[in-house]
């Protein structure tokens, strides 16, 4: 008699085991989320902070690229187990559901698998346009007076354009939509929920994932306002 199959392979090819890993990569991308936030808030307290923490993410070479690819990997795992879990459930309700059904459900958690696709262009458009650089070159060439790579103007230069400060906001709004039901998700599917914890994620988890979007917007509203402005001889 063959003995059952318990491989570690065989527990990601089921639901379950998709859930756990779409709800792993989903924590490790809310780390981010939280962390790129915290840095780049930096830029309310001027040019020499954000200067000075770029240039230390830059001085930590193979781990700074390390960390790139890992969260590339991270998000291709999390659309991935996104889209075959659509798909699973797509196979398993041929029937639409009714206006009772979609009552019970959030349109964050309705519209997460639309909402994650548009942030995954943003985020393309994002390394294009600050990591590499493709959409604007000239940014490799900002200095500031001590040698350094000037994010601190790249980023108000930027976002002085209203319409990618519009394209930014909306996209970290769908973010923080996605969030609002995806933190609740991703205690549950790692197994961390009781009846305690799950009352306060019911609360907290949607305020939270706002005040992620108030502090996103923050900055290229604080731009477009001329709350936060350019260096001396530094010009559009």
């Amino acid at each position: 008699m063959k003995a059952p199959d318990f491989s570690i392979a065989r527990f990601f090819s089921t639901s379950t085991g998709k859930k756990f890993l779409m709800a792993a990569s989903g924590a490790a991308l809310f780390g981010f989320v939280i962390g790129h936030l915290v840095g780049n808030l930096q830029i309310f307290l001027g040019q020499e902070a954000i200067n000075r923490y770029a240039l230390f993410l830059k001085s930590t070479g193979e781990l700074l690229w390390a960390a790139r690819i890992g969260l590339l990997v991270m998000i291709g795992l999390h659309i991935w187990t996104s889209v075959q879990l659509t798909a699973e459930n797509a196979a398993a309700r041929p029937v639409a559901y009714t206006g009772k059904n979609y009552i019970k459900a959030s349109t964050a958690s309705r519209t997460m698998i639309w909402s994650g696709l548009v942030i995954l262009v943003f985020i393309i458009y994002h390394l294009m346009h600050y990591t590499f650089m493709v959409v604007h070159p000239e940014y490799r060439n900002l200095l500031d007076a001590r040698g350094r790579h000037d994010v601190y103007s790249m980023m108000i230069l930027g976002f002085q354009q209203p319409a990618i400060s519009a394209f930014y906001i909306a996209a970290i709004f769908l973010l923080c939509s996605h969030l609002s039901h995806g933190i609740y998700s991703m205690f549950q599917s790692l197994g961390l929920q009781n009846q305690k914890a799950r009352a306060l994620l019911t609360t907290w988890a949607p305020r939270l994932a706002w005040l992620i979007f108030a502090g996103y917007a923050s900055m290229p509203i604080g731009v477009l306002l001329g709350l936060v402005k350019l260096p001396a001889g530094v010009t559009p």
